[in-house]
């Protein structure tokens, strides 16, 4: 069974915008093939871009009208024609189709090790994957976390796969304060009794810049930034001299008519000259050398029990259009995993 996608422009995704196709794989396997069997799939907020004619990215492609959808996924081999990867391994790729079971070239797939996570697998499409090393690289990269400097970090979307990992690493790494943004009591909640946050704000409640200057005191230093628009705008504006941005993702502006990056408004170009912020788009797979020992420095942490992984699963392959569009609308905490299979 396989997911097809259908095209839709500046406006918001519904389940109805995918379809479940019967399909037959095979029959037989090429040299250099595997065969391979679903386990889990990821839904992420990046394919939101992939159902425009521009994704806005020049290494991401659209999906094609009515043709199978692809995304990160893992499995296991059930057969092989390539000596790299043998029946029984586990795979992750993030050119996954969306489907029960799958012919995949073995240039496209990266064996994985289930003890990495303790026998998790959908670990590797979360916080042992490519949302956990967008948090570290981001966090490492880009954000400028002194230990012993006695700063801020606010993180958007910090209910999400990649920014409640990101928070968590902000903490490890050494800030004093690591403030979430997210929509919900609940997740607030989570944010902070679960995952070691200090404080946590719902945009969705009360005014985010009043509830700011009262979790962040001495100002914004690093700000990790998912979301984009005015509740970026609300961060930025509080940010101290020679403060961080980590430009990762722009989710509020996906179902838009902008480029990406979304364009700023005067205000909030004009706090970041004039307080000397940096604030560069951020990219991981523009650290492909750092990959290997970032997943095994996140693997560490998850197994010592310092950073917390959080999922929300779903059940078939059929609800993979709900799961993403649930997640569109943050319906999600952690991670949203789709199962496909034991």
């Amino acid at each position: 069974r396989q997911y097809a996608g259908r095209v839709v422009i500046h406006s918001l995704p519904v389940p109805g915008h995918f379809r479940v196709e019967e399909a037959i794989v095979g029959p037989f396997l090429k040299e250099g093939q595997v065969l391979v069997r679903t386990l889990f799939l990821s839904v992420d907020p990046y394919m939101r871009c992939r159902m425009n004619d521009d994704t806005g990215a020049e290494y991401l492609a659209p999906w094609g009208l009515s043709e199978c959808v692809d995304g990160g996924g893992v499995g296991v081999v059930e057969l092989s024609r390539c000596e790299s990867l043998s029946v029984d391994d586990m795979v992750t790729s993030f050119n996954w189709h969306w489907q029960t079971q799958c012919l995949m070239d073995e240039k496209l797939l990266q064996k994985v090790e289930p003890q990495l996570v303790d026998g998790h697998i959908s670990y590797f499409l979360g916080a042992v994957g490519m949302p956990g090393l967008t948090a570290l690289l981001g966090v490492r990269e880009k954000g400028h976390v002194t230990e012993g400097a006695n700063q801020t970090m606010v993180v958007s979307g910090a209910a999400g796969a990649c920014g409640s990992i990101a928070g968590q690493i902000g903490r490890v790494d050494g800030c004093t304060r690591v403030v979430g943004i997210c929509g919900s009591d609940e997740k607030c909640r989570v944010l902070v009794e679960d995952l070691g946050f200090s404080a946590a704000v719902n945009y969705r409640q009360g005014d985010v810049a009043t509830a700011l200057k009262e979790s962040c005191p001495d100002g914004v230093d690093v700000y990790f930034d998912n979301v984009g628009g005015p509740i970026s705008d609300a961060v930025i504006a509080q940010m101290n001299n020679d403060g961080h941005v980590i430009l990762c993702g722009q989710i509020s502006q996906y179902n838009k008519d902008v480029p990406y990056p979304p364009p700023l408004c005067d205000e909030t170009q004009e706090a970041l000259q004039s307080k000397n912020i940096t604030r560069e788009r951020f990219m991981v797979l523009n650290y492909m050398e750092k990959h290997e020992a970032g997943i095994i420095q996140l693997s560490q942490w998850v197994r010592e029990g310092q950073i917390k992984v959080l999922e929300t699963v779903v059940d078939g392959i059929e609800n993979m259009g709900v799961a993403f569009c649930s997640m569109m609308k943050g319906g999600n905490i952690g991670k949203q995993i789709i199962k496909i299979s034991d």
